[in-house]
């Protein structure tokens, strides 16, 4: 009997056991977060969990059919069959390194599809369920087929506008998400303050107070309040870090730098978005002082989760785990290197194959622990639930080719390209033209070439989508106005050079625009490297492409290459009004044409509506608000050249000031700076000053705050950028401008790197541009 009553006990318990079980806690939207985190790590394999860490590449995952319909290919079933993954990067990507076009790429309705399909595989499909996160590139418009393409990050921080790029980021995220994707990669939070650098491109300049602003307003614009809105998406900046200042420029390589230069500025962007709660983290490839970034556990973990409270996951970048044992050789095995990311705070692989091939190992040799996997695992989940993925996985694929790249998006991108666009020289005021000019000629190599206008990481377009130079002269002139156009020179192959034909159209017209420049563009000759950098080839008997910019096209000059500087010349002594056109994905060499030019622009790549933006600053329809975010050298040699290094000695060759400074921009009007005030009160420091538009147009003006700690234990800039505001002042009116210095403004790190802010003198500077102060004064901390 005793038996029989135990054995019943038994039979009961077991029932009651399965019953708790099958409830499947984690799918009860009632449960707390942590609850649902809890109740599914419980039931996950260690197979199952090291999945969830691995973010392999996307592209390959659907099969497209036709115009209507694309279905998960057979190694995305066989990779989910045999264990299901956390999610996937670039799915929709298109570019010649996908080898994705406009005919085997996906329309916006067929993204949309394509990624529920692969969702509705992992929900539906898989053993527990849980759903994918489509991670996608979004540094300057989602790169897919058919989405809104915005300036790139130097022609956003020219606007120096964080309310303007905030919108910007919302609309990004709006058509990431339309399309089923989840994370957003951006912004680029790097400074740019080595230029030879192929991704100088991406950021939004030298200073790390203009890129924290910025990448703050892109942060807050991706990720919104909400994430279960379906309108935003986790946003994730990278490259963590000091990523922007490789040894010699070469991508990827070292960076030689000291701890108080690494905290005081590199790190200062990515502490002010970890504060403005964003969610993910990419890290870079380069090493700090010898430590691979990817395997940073200091950065990762103490300063990154512990002392700045970021509690969402990091990403490496695609294959810098490898790169631990094979560039850096840190490691002395892949396995290895992905123990010490692991550890050291890196939560999901990029890629994939580090951890899915090598994890289960390393906890069985002990390199790992259980409790590490587990801790990357609850990361990434836990975004899987705050984004609602477990209740609403799927998106609506009308939505996606109604609301992506509408009018609206477009003519956002046009004011974000034209309030990036920088004047640096207006010699007698030949800009603004009339529009009822009697001819125009429109010259070179970037005049009417789609794609050098686009930057790095866009997807292929179709032409009637992208405005040109060219088209935007013909768009904005009168109908009268004979409008003649000739390349004149490729930006570096010279076999196909014709400047005798641009010298003929230049003498019959009354002024010329010539664009020169560089090119990010990627063609589908270039070779590709595993990461998706580019590699520089140099095959016999083949015209050489246009590209010198984009990831791993470092340069060892800043030159204009190819016939460009003979163009110039040549035009130049025609004798006509010449106003050139800089489209550039790093500042090069400007000399020539400012010293030949009536009028100088940069447009750096202004995206699609790049040809409009740049007509409304010619012909006066816009007056041009761009000031510089990054430094323009005179030679190669000044490097580093950033403002904050203030003023040094010249050389025996040249000045030792760059061309053209920091924060440098000309307006078509006149502004007059007055009646500065500085108030200390208990330590806060609150300034004020007055502008006035003297001139003759309304315009905008950047006021920008500098100051100098002017005496301090240790080293400190003679000028530092602490803040700045964009204003619109109608002519004849005037503005009051307030800026409020808080602590962390005056702060610095002392000799045992504590964040302390000295008692004494610092003066305030207030200008247009960092070597343009137009008001000074003083304050003294008790």
């Amino acid at each position: 009997m005793n038996k029989l009553l135990h054995l019943i006990i038994i039979l009961f318990l077991c029932t009651v056991s399965r019953n708790l079980l099958s409830q499947e806690l984690y799918k009860d939207p009632d449960r707390t977060t942590d609850e649902r985190i809890a109740d599914l790590l419980s039931r996950m394999t260690t197979e199952e969990k090291i999945g969830q860490l691995c973010f392999p590449t996307g592209w390959e995952m659907y099969r497209k059919i036709d115009d209507h319909t694309a279905v998960p290919a057979e190694s995305f079933i066989e990779r989910m069959q045999k264990t299901p993954i956390g999610g996937f990067w670039a799915t929709l990507r298109a570019d010649p390194w996908t080898q994705k076009t406009l005919s085997n790429g996906l329309n916006l309705k067929l993204s949309a599809k394509a990624l529920n399909s692969l969702q509705r595989f992992a929900v539906e499909e898989t053993r527990l369920g849980i759903p994918l996160l489509f991670a996608e590139e979004c540094m300057h418009g989602h790169m897919a087929i058919g989405t809104t393409v915005f300036p790139t990050g130097l022609g956003q921080g020219s606007t120096w506008n964080p309310q303007l790029i905030q919108e910007m980021a919302g609309v990004i995220a709006l058509e990431t998400r339309l399309q089923g994707a989840h994370i957003a990669y951006g912004p680029i939070l790097d400074l740019a303050r080595e230029l030879r650098w192929s991704r100088v491109e991406e950021t939004f300049g030298e200073d790390p107070v203009l890129t924290a602003k910025l990448g703050v307003a892109f942060v807050n614009g991706l990720q919104g309040n909400d994430f279960k809105d379906g309108r935003h998406v986790y946003s994730t900046p990278k490259h963590f870090a000091a990523y922007g200042i490789p040894s010699g420029g070469h991508n990827g390589q070292q960076a030689f730098i000291g701890e108080r230069e690494l905290f005081s500025n590199h790190l200062l962007p990515f502490g002010k978005v970890a504060e403005a709660g964003v969610k993910t983290i990419m890290t870079s490839y380069n090493s700090i002082d010898g430590i691979p970034a990817t395997a940073h556990k200091y950065l990762l973990k103490d300063i990154l989760r512990v002392e700045w409270g970021f509690d969402g996951f990091v990403f490496s970048d695609l294959g810098s785990i490898e790169g631990i044992a094979g560039t850096h050789r840190a490691a002395k095995s892949v396995k290895h290197a992905a123990a010490l990311s692991l550890k050291a705070g890196v939560d999901a692989d990029l890629g994939g194959n580090a951890y899915s091939k090598n994890l289960i190992s390393a906890l069985d040799e002990g390199l790992v622990s259980m409790s590490d996997i587990d801790n990357a695992v609850v990361n990434i989940l836990r975004l899987k639930f705050e984004m609602g993925l477990f209740e609403n996985p799927y998106v609506d694929t009308i939505k996606a080719s109604q609301k992506v790249r509408n009018e609206k998006h477009i003519k956002l991108s046009r004011e974000v390209a034209r309030q990036g666009i920088v004047l640096l020289k207006n010699c007698n005021n030949i800009l603004p033209l009339k529009k009822d000019i009697g001819s125009i000629a429109v010259i070179g190599p970037n005049a009417d070439n789609i794609y050098n206008q686009l930057g790095d990481y866009t997807a292929p377009q179709e032409r009637s989508n992208i405005v040109t130079v060219l088209d935007g002269i013909k768009n904005a002139v009168n109908e009268k106005t004979s409008v003649y156009y000739t390349k004149g020179c490729d930006i570096r192959d010279t076999t196909e050079t014709n400047i005798q034909e641009a010298v003929d159209i230049a003498n019959k017209s009354d002024v010329v625009i010539l664009v020169v420049g560089g090119s990010s563009a990627r063609d589908f000759k270039t070779e590709y490297i595993e990461t998706g950098a580019a590699t520089i080839t140099g095959a016999v008997n083949e015209k050489i492409s246009d590209m010198e910019s984009g990831e791993g096209f470092d340069r060892s000059s800043l030159d204009l290459l190819g016939d460009q500087e003979k163009l110039i010349s040549e035009i130049a002594n025609t004798g006509k009004p010449l106003i050139v056109i800089y489209i550039q994905g790093r500042p090069l060499n400007m000399n020539n044409a400012s010293e030949k030019a009536a009028a100088l622009l940069s447009a750096w790549y202004p995206g699609q509506e790049g040809g409009n933006a740049v007509a409304d600053i010619l012909f006066g329809d816009y007056n041009p608000s761009g000031r510089l975010p990054v430094s323009v050298p005179r030679s190669v040699g000044q490097l580093p050249v950033y403002y904050s290094l203030g003023r040094q000695a010249d050389y025996v060759e040249e000045s030792s000031s760059p061309l053209y400074p920091f924060g440098y921009g000309l307006s078509y009007t006149n502004f007059e700076y007055s009646d500065l005030e500085v108030n200390n009160e208990n330590n806060i420091i609150k300034v004020r000053c007055t502008i006035s538009n003297i001139g003759n147009f309304d315009g905008e003006e950047v006021v920008q705050l500098y100051i100098r700690d002017n005496i301090s234990t240790v080293y400190t800039p003679p000028i530092q950028l602490k803040d700045f505001k964009k204003i619109n002042v109608k002519k004849g009116e005037y503005e009051t401008v307030e800026f409020i210095l808080s602590f962390d403004d005056l702060a610095l790190y002392d000799s045992n790197m504590m964040r302390v802010v000295e008692p004494g003198e610092f003066s305030i500077m207030i200008g247009s541009s960092s070597n343009s102060i137009h008001l000074k004064g003083n304050f003294t901390i008790d």
